[in-house]
This record gives structure tokens, C-alpha cells and sequence, in this order.
């Protein structure tokens, strides 16, 4: 709006400018004596206020802004402290004393080794 009116101004001034007129000098006519002053007349009364102009159009939203850089990766954080050491377990109560055997060996056999699966 704002260049619109400026253009139209300028072309209006332009044509106005190229015109070609011939100057035309008035001579003022001879002063003439004024008469004395009448009474001054009665105040006029107060002229009408006038009407309020239209409200403006809204304007048009804005583009969206350009989207932030992503924030660097933070530090790693610092090792924990070591934990304390245990305290050390009760001792277990001793078990009772076996039989005497009566003279046979026991033997115990590892299982049989069991076929490799697929």
C-alpha cells in the first residue's frame, strides 16, 4: 500500500511537471484604502465532530522461523566409588562323624557322554 501511493504520487507530479503552459504574470491591482472597522460580530457556534474511520485490515502471519541447531552431547559422568567389603560369613556347625565302612569300595562312574546336537 505504502508503494502504490507513492508511485501514484510521483506519476501525477511527472505529467503535471510536463505540461507546457505559458506563464502568465498578473500585475496586483493598486491598493486602495481600507474604510474604518465595523463591531466585530457574535462567536459561531462549535462546528460537528466527525465520524471515526474504519479500522484496518488485519495483516498477514509471518513465515515460521528456521528450526534451532541440536545441543552438543553431554559430558560422561563420573566412576562410582568402590562398595564396601562384605562382612565375612558365619562358620558352619560341623557335621557328624560317618560310619566305618564294612570293607566295600564304591565307585562312581561319569555319565555317558551325550550325542552332539545340531
Amino acid at each position: 500500500m505504502k508503494h502504490s501511493l507513492l508511485l501514484l504520487s510521483l506519476c501525477t507530479t511527472l505529467s503535471l511537471v510536463a505540461c507546457d503552459r505559458p506563464t502568465v504574470v498578473t500585475i496586483p491591482a493598486e491598493p486602495t484604502a481600507a474604510g474604518p472597522a465595523g463591531p466585530a460580530g457574535p462567536a459561531g457556534n462549535t462546528g460537528a465532530t466527525g465520524n471515526a474511520g474504519t479500522p484496518g485490515a488485519a495483516g498477514d502471519t509471518g513465515a515460521t522461523g528456521a528450526t534451532g541447531n541440536k545441543g552438543n552431547t553431554g559430558n560422561t559422568g563420573d566412576t562410582g566409588a568402590t562398595g564396601n567389603t562384605g562382612d565375612t560369613g558365619y562358620t558352619g556347625a560341623t557335621g557328624e562323624r560317618g560310619r566305618a565302612g564294612d570293607g566295600t569300595t564304591v565307585v562312581v562312574m561319569p555319565p555317558a557322554a551325550s550325542a552332539p546336537s545340531n
